[in-house]
């Protein structure tokens, strides 16, 4: 989605700092000094306050940094990197995209056309959409289970380990309406978090209040070029990756994989740090993916051919209409539907709909239309796992 913040830029010859609406005042942690310089690759032209949406600069090459091609699987599953490991980045990941972001004339159409909020009809059906919290599963170390706080945050219980995806526990973020939904799963419920995952920086999906009530020694995995992020708020054990890329925590094997999605959380760093999903494999093979925040395409046959069984697809189903502007970086219900074919994966959680209103389409519509959309594959509807905000469930 479109994010807005205020942003101030310092810069010198091999590195640029840019601070967000959230970012802390300036300390020992977070001077420049204290972050890895990035590298050499030129980065977007210098965008205009309607720079969330301003066209790009014609597609770089792949970076020299990237030992292999990202946008081809390589051969056997990568070995696991070093945690925490520091490492050099380009300075842009524009080339990861997989479509150019809406430029100028797509911008005058929706000035003449364009909503990203429901109709008054649209939003009438808030009261019905599910909020069931309940308690968390109790499980083992062999046992997958997943509840749903609601948007893109899952509490996953996956080889032993308690992981948080893209936690939003705030009641508001940045540039959008208060949550429509509470969250489902209290953060005093949550029993100790043994790791975080994140898909990419957009506001809905990394949220810094919420980070900053998290033990700053937290396991933190995120997408190249966003430890510095992380670093500058003390996290001190963040470990980021590429597509294709894997790092390993008691067991549990974290993979990095590509999306259709973009980057961008102030007005001067569009696709200056990557996106992405990630698949989580427990020490006995059980898989759960987790698709951040993307649209539909080639990406998730590639994904489920180099994961091959995927027991559990977290799919997004929301944020779609109006399509002609959506529809490059966000799935609708039935291109979720095909995604989870794509993926090999039997069952699908879907998310990312009912918590925050971020477009056009009425509240309700997200779940209705994958309903009709699972029935119509030929699915089995007891692998749809459409649960409530709060509702979980356990890998039998």
């Amino acid at each position: 989605m479109t994010q807005q913040s205020e942003s101030t830029t310092s810069s010198s010859t091999t590195s640029t700092t840019t601070r967000d609406a959230d970012d802390p005042a300036s300390s020992p942690a977070s001077s420049p000094a204290s972050v890895q310089p990035e590298g050499a690759m030129s980065p977007p032209s210098p965008l205009t306050a309607l720079s969330p949406l301003s066209p790009l600069s014609p597609l770089s090459p792949l970076s020299p940094l990237s030992p292999l091609s990202p946008l081809s699987p390589p051969g056997p599953l990568a070995e696991p990197r070093p945690l925490g490991e520091r490492r050099v980045w380009p300075r842009s990941f524009v080339d990861r995209l997989t479509a150019p972001l809406p430029g100028l004339r797509a911008l005058a159409r929706f000035a003449r056309e364009g909503a990203l909020r429901p109709r008054t009809d649209g939003l009438a059906d808030i009261p019905a959409l599910p909020f069931e919290p309940g308690p968390l599963p109790r499980v083992g170390a062999h046992t997958v289970a997943v509840a749903w706080a609601g948007h893109a945050s899952w509490v996953i219980r996956v080889g032993g380990l308690t992981v948080l995806t893209d936690p939003v526990w705030s009641r508001k973020i940045l540039g959008t309406p208060a949550r429509i939904t509470p969250v489902g799963v209290a953060w005093s419920a949550l029993p100790r978090v043994d790791a975080v995952v994140i898909s990419h920086n957009h506001y809905d999906h990394l949220d810094a209040p919420t980070l900053r009530r998290l033990p700053r020694d937290t396991p933190v995995f995120v997408p190249a070029g966003l430890a510095r992020w992380f670093r500058r708020r003390r996290f001190t054990r963040v470990t980021e990756l590429d597509w294709w890329e894997a790092a390993e925590l008691d067991g549990v094997r974290f993979d990095f994989v590509p999306a259709h999605h973009w980057s961008k959380r102030s007005l001067t760093d569009t696709c200056r740090t990557l996106w992405g999903g990630w698949v989580l494999t427990a020490p006995d093979g059980q898989r759960v993916y987790f698709a951040g925040d993307t649209g539909y395409g080639h990406w998730f046959a590639h994904i489920g051919r180099r994961y091959p069984g995927i027991d559990l697809a977290l799919l997004p189903i929301g944020a779609y209409d109006p399509r002609w502007w959506l529809s490059d970086v966000h799935c609708d219900p039935e291109e979720a539907v095909r995604a989870a074919v794509d993926l090999g994966a039997p069952r699908m959680a879907p998310m990312h709909w009912g918590t925050f209103v971020l477009s056009a389409e009425p509240v309700l519509e997200p779940l209705t239309r994958v309903r009709a959309a699972w029935e119509r594959a030929g699915l089995d509807r007891e692998d749809l796992w459409d649960l409530p905000v709060g509702g979980s469930r356990v890998l039998g």
